[in-house]
């Protein structure tokens, strides 16, 4: 997932599980076949990945996070885990697809990823995918940018952590890198977020780690509940805590000369 970011793996698990869990309607998109050869790009604590395995397919999966692949490999110790990131994965294995959930927006060179990707894929193979579009955790965002900003900290500070792009730039970088794009579709999902006592809480503690880097360590907790105040004004609805998610999600194949 993030190349910076230093991921809680028990947290992702306790409070996140939404987002694994709203990719089986992705994987039904995927359609694996028993026999093919797919990894999972990004593939966190690999529930998807061994979803996967379930289908028959010979999978793999793949994230830089030595806390998620840890605990992949301890769950799913019959499936191959590769702690590396896209933008270093290289093999000489041809594969029939790949798949990818909630990653792709970590990865800030995007170019370079569908490079990889395409060297990785077999003719016609295909790359299925879902990711932070335009437009995605815009409440959140401005809550939390707020948050520092009254305390002296402005946007210029910040490494902002993430690629959302919308439907025209990501169809022209996966045509540029030798797909021919079947699908893609930018759609809002507000989204329930697991822990509602915590609220937007988790989220910042789990997520945010980049915009927090330039803060006194005694300060976040303190710009974390403030960011929560504001953005629960949008995203609390009697008790109950949405995330304003934003979804790009594509089917594309490898083009055949």
């Amino acid at each position: 997932m993030s190349e910076l970011n230093q991921w809680n793996a028990q947290l992702y698990d306790k409070s996140f599980s939404y987002i694994q869990n709203m990719a089986f309607e992705l994987i039904d998109r995927l359609s694996p076949e028993a026999g093919e050869r797919i990894i999972d790009l990004g593939c966190g604590t690999g529930l998807m990945t061994n979803e996967i395995r379930k289908k028959g397919a010979l999978v793999e999966g793949l994230d830089n996070d030595p806390a998620m692949i840890q605990l992949a490999r301890e769950r799913y110790p019959y499936i191959k885990f590769m702690c590396l990131s896209a933008a270093e994965f290289q093999t000489d294995v041809e594969y029939d697809a790949i798949f990818s959930n909630a990653a792709l927006h970590w990865m800030k060179q995007p170019d370079l990823v569908i490079n990889r990707i395409a060297n990785a894929l077999k003719p016609g193979g295909r790359f299925v995918g879902e990711m932070g579009g335009a437009g995605n955790v815009d409440t959140l965002i401005k809550s939390l940018f707020q948050a520092l900003a009254e305390i002296g900290i402005s946007r210029d500070e910040i490494d902002f952590p993430w690629y959302f792009p919308n439907v025209d730039e990501y169809t022209k970088l996966l045509e540029k890198g030798g797909f021919r794009v079947d699908f893609i579709q930018l759609f809002s999902r507000p989204t329930p977020l697991d822990d509602c006592a915590n609220g937007a809480s988790d989220w910042y503690k789990m997520f945010a780690d980049q915009f927090l880097a330039s803060t006194e360590l005694k300060s976040r907790e303190a710009v974390i509940n403030r960011a929560t105040y504001l953005a629960g004004k949008s995203l609390c609805k009697d008790g109950r805590w949405f995330a304003d998610y934003t979804r790009l999600r594509f089917e594309a194949r490898m083009i055949v000369f």
